[in-house]
C-alpha cells in the first residue's frame, strides 16, 4: 500500500522522502531562476503590458466608433463620422502599441 494515498490518515507524520524531495525541488527552481535571470516581477509586468496592448487594440477603435456613431445620429451624416473616427481610433491604438512595445518589461 502506498504511503501517500488520498485515503491516508492525515494525522500520520509526513514522509521524510517527500519532504526532502520538496526541498530539493525548491532549491532547483531557485537555482534555475537565478541562472536564467528570471523573476516573477518581470513576468507580471510583461503580462500587464500584453493585457494593455489587447485592451488598446480593442477598446480605442470601439470607443471611437461608438462616439462617431452617436455624432452621426445627431448630425444625420451616417456612416461618415463613425468611419473617420474608427480609422482615427485604429491609428491611435497602433501608436499606443508601439509606445508600449518600446518599454522594457523589467
Amino acid at each position: 500500500m502506498a504511503e501517500n494515498e488520498p485515503w491516508q490518515d492525515p494525522r500520520l507524520p509526513e514522509d521524510a522522502r517527500l519532504t526532502s524531495l520538496e526541498k530539493r525541488l525548491k532549491q532547483a527552481q531557485l537555482e534555475d531562476a537565478a541562472r536564467s535571470g528570471r523573476n516573477d516581477k518581470a513576468s507580471h509586468k510583461g503580462r500587464s503590458q500584453g493585457m494593455r496592448i489587447l485592451s488598446d487594440l480593442v477598446g480605442i477603435p470601439f470607443g471611437s466608433a461608438l462616439i462617431g456613431w452617436l455624432i452621426d445620429g445627431w448630425l444625420g451624416t451616417r456612416p461618415w463620422v463613425m468611419l473617420a473616427l474608427l480609422f482615427l481610433g485604429f491609428g491611435i491604438a497602433v501608436r499606443n502599441v508601439l509606445w508600449i512595445a518600446r518599454q522594457r518589461p523589467e
